[in-house]
């Protein structure tokens, strides 16, 4: 599989141009956490895959229109996500319009982040994603679905999806946080074998919103 996705990131021209990761930013979160991690996913990204990537994030904030300008945004944070209307309606529009998300719980989002994805899309089932979902197997395998990277309260980790039109258009990283494992290690103590996973995780959600 991996071989079949790199070939098709060099015959596809549309692939060649730079992928850029957007940070959401919210007024009511601690969104600003995971920069660090970011960074260092992104070089992870440009070093073992044929991704021509940015190094820098984006931080874009869902009120503004230049988030239709990307097609990858990424929500994370400790604290409940609470966004007013306009942001509800871009966000909705973003993702009904081919935009991918990416949300990880970093312990505390989790509750508000259901409401919201319930809200936003009435229409729409959130749901457990099977662990033969490509988000599992497109680049990296990963038989057992999301691994637990950071160990918060010693719950299994879930990964959860929106399906729009059978297409995986927002995925939640739940009890899992990826994000922790992107760190430096000295911020949060996770093992060398964790902090690997979570690199390949990361890239898999990457790989698979720009191939499906």
């Amino acid at each position: 599989m991996k071989k079949l996705i790199l070939s098709l990131l060099f015959i596809f021209p549309s692939f060649a141009s730079p992928f850029d990761f957007v940070i959401l930013k919210y007024r009511s979160g601690d969104w600003y956490n995971a920069v660090d991690g970011v960074k260092n996913f992104l070089r992870e990204l440009a070093g073992r895959t044929t991704v021509d990537t940015l190094t820098e994030p984006v931080e874009l904030g869902l009120a503004d229109e230049r988030i239709f300008e990307h097609s990858f945004l990424f929500l994370n944070g400790h604290v409940p996500v609470v966004l007013d209307e306009k942001e509800k309606a871009n966000l909705r529009k973003f993702v009904l319009n081919g935009g991918f998300v990416f949300a990880n719980d970093d312990y505390g989002l989790d509750e508000s982040f259901r409401k919201l994805i319930a809200d936003v899309f009435p229409e729409y089932k959130f749901e457990k994603v099977s662990y033969n979902h490509p988000v599992y197997h497109c680049f990296y395998e990963f038989k057992d679905g999301l691994p637990k990277i950071h160990e918060h309260n010693g719950n299994p980790p879930e990964g959860w999806g929106l399906f729009v039109g059978g297409r995986l258009a927002v995925f939640y990283a739940y009890e899992s946080d990826i994000a922790d494992g992107w760190d430096y290690p000295e911020v949060h103590n996770n093992p060398a074998e964790k902090r690997e996973a979570a690199f390949r995780m990361g890239i898999n959600i990457v790989i698979y919103s720009l191939t499906y």
